[in-house]
C-alpha cells in the first residue's frame, strides 16, 4: 500500500469517533439559509411515513434536527445545507457540477458547450440529468444482414449512475473542486474530488457488492428525494446499461485524491 494511502487511513481511524463529516454544523449558515418550505411539502414527506407525520407534531427545527438537516441547536450541516440550502455554493465553493462538451479527444480541442451547475441536491442532479439527456446521440447499428436499430451512443441511465455515485461519495474537506464531466467525442469521463473511502482501497474499487460511505446522510438524502434506489449498485448497473448497449464497461483511474469514472462510446 502506497505511503499516502497508508496516511490516508489513519486520518480516517482517527476521525473515526467522530461525526461523518456529512452531518457536522457549518458554522455560518443559520435556518434562514435553508428552504424551509421545500422541507417542509417535498422533502419530509418523502422522508416520513403519512402516519408518522400526522401524529408528530414536532416544530420544523425538531423535524430537521431528526433528520440531521441541522444539529439539536439548530445550526445547518453539511447535508442539510446541500440538501436545503438555497446557495449550496455560499458555503462549499465546490459543490457544483462542471460538464464541458468537446469536440475531439483531449481537452485542448474546441469546446462545443460548457455549464457550471449549482444549487440543491435535487434541482443540481435534475438539471445536470437534462444535460446528459440533451447531449445523447443516436445513431444506427446494423442488427441483423438487412435490418438496423437506433441505438444511443451512450444509455443514459449508465451516466445517470456514475453522475450519482461521484456527488454521494465526493469529499467535501479541504477542497472546493467540483464534480467535473468531460464529454470528449469518443468517450465521457466522471472526475470526483477524493480517492475511495474506508473499506473500499484502490485495488479494490467497482467489486461488486463491496462499498464503503464517507458521506452516508448525503447517500440518504439522495435516496430520500428519489435519485438511488439501492445503495452499493450504482457502478454495476452502469456497467449492465453499457453491456445492454453494446458499449465497453466502466474504467477507472485512482488516486487517494480523486476518482475517475470512464464510459466509452459504443463500438
Amino acid at each position: 500500500m502506497r505511503r499516502s494511502e497508508e496516511e490516508r487511513r489513519l486520518s480516517e481511524r482517527r476521525r473515526a469517533g467522530h461525526l461523518p463529516f456529512d452531518v457536522q454544523p457549518v458554522p455560518t449558515a443559520t435556518l434562514a439559509d435553508l428552504d424551509l418550505d421545500h422541507f417542509t411539502n417535498a422533502y419530509l414527506p418523502s422522508a416520513v411515513a403519512p402516519d408518522v407525520l400526522e401524529e408528530n407534531h414536532r416544530p420544523p427545527v425538531q423535524q430537521l434536527a431528526a433528520l440531521r438537516m441541522v444539529t439539536p441547536d439548530g445550526i445547518p450541516t453539511l447535508v442539510g445545507v446541500l440538501a436545503l440550502a438555497r446557495d449550496p455554493l455560499q458555503f462549499f465553493p465546490g459543490a457544483y457540477v462542471q460538464f464541458i462538451r468537446l469536440d475531439g479527444v483531449e481537452l485542448s480541442d474546441p469546446i462545443i458547450a460548457q455549464h457550471r451547475v449549482g444549487g440543491p441536491l435535487h434541482q443540481l442532479i435534475s438539471r445536470v440529468d437534462d444535460l446528459i439527456e440533451a447531449n445523447i446521440r443516436t445513431r444506427l447499428v446494423v442488427a441483423g444482414h438487412t435490418t438496423h436499430e437506433a441505438r444511443p451512443d451512450y444509455p443514459i441511465d449508465a451516466i445517470r449512475q456514475v453522475l450519482r455515485n461521484a456527488v454521494m461519495h465526493r469529499t467535501y474537506e479541504s477542497t472546493n473542486a467540483p464534480v467535473k464531466i468531460s464529454w470528449f467525442s469518443d468517450r465521457i469521463e466522471v472526475l470526483s474530488p477524493g480517492g475511495p473511502y474506508g473499506q473500499v482501497t484502490i485495488e479494490q474499487f467497482g467489486r461488486p457488492g463491496l462499498t464503503d460511505y464517507r458521506n452516508p446522510h448525503i447517500a440518504e438524502a439522495l435516496k430520500v428525494l428519489g435519485f438511488v434506489e439501492r445503495f452499493g449498485i450504482g457502478l454495476q448497473l452502469a456497467n449492465r446499461r453499457l453491456r445492454e448497449n453494446g458499449n465497453p464497461e466502466l474504467e477507472y483511474e485512482l488516486e487517494h485524491n480523486y476518482v475517475l469514472v470512464r464510459l466509452r462510446g459504443i463500438r
